[in-house]
């Protein structure tokens, strides 16, 4: 399950959240860690979170957010670990659920099955994180052996600043 070069194969999943203008620093960091990547996007995150072209670019690969046609090829190689950066509350949700109706969250329910690590870095706002249905989503999800970084809400401290997101967290999560 590595890629063509030999290395490990990253899946770096997108959600729709204002910090995911920045997942280009989450591709520098695994490519120096040796990770080949590629990226899978939400529908909504493809609408303007993120500049395609420079991650395009910087990984080399088309942007995944659709299915492949039948007899298509596989435009990645099988993954050796996914990230999800930034996690919403809908894309925990739905895949806790099972509710692959994107191809960014049946890939995440797809790598349950295939025993593939899998990290998240959640981007929540404050008054979503202690709703039932979220909470019960981290339970199932961590039950399932999913790691979790610190829930990351955007808001800004008293002076105006926004903490940092941690993106390398994400990296460090597979690790153990």
């Amino acid at each position: 399950m590595t890629s063509p070069d030999g290395k490990p194969f990253l899946y770096v999943v997108v959600c729709a959240a204002g910090i995911a203008a920045d997942v280009g620093t989450l591709i520098t960091a695994a490519r120096k860690r040796d990770w080949e990547v590629g990226v899978i996007a939400t529908p909504v995150a493809t609408g303007g979170f993120f500049d395609i072209a420079a991650v395009e670019a910087q990984t080399g690969r088309r942007i995944r957010s659709a299915w492949r046609s039948p007899g298509d090829p596989r435009p990645f190689p099988p993954p050796d670990a996914v990230v999800v950066a930034p996690a919403t509350f809908n894309t925990v949700n739905k895949w806790a659920a099972g509710l692959a109706d994107t191809l960014a969250v049946a890939t995440l329910c797809e790598a349950y099955g295939l025993g593939v690590p899998v990290s998240v870095l959640p981007c929540v706002a404050d008054a979503l994180t202690v709703h039932p249905a979220y909470r019960d989503s981290l339970t199932r999800l961590r039950g399932m052996g999913v790691r979790f970084g610190a829930p990351y809400s955007g808001e800004p401290d008293e002076h105006g600043r926004r903490p940092d997101f941690g993106w390398e967290r994400a990296l460090d999560l597979l690790d153990g």
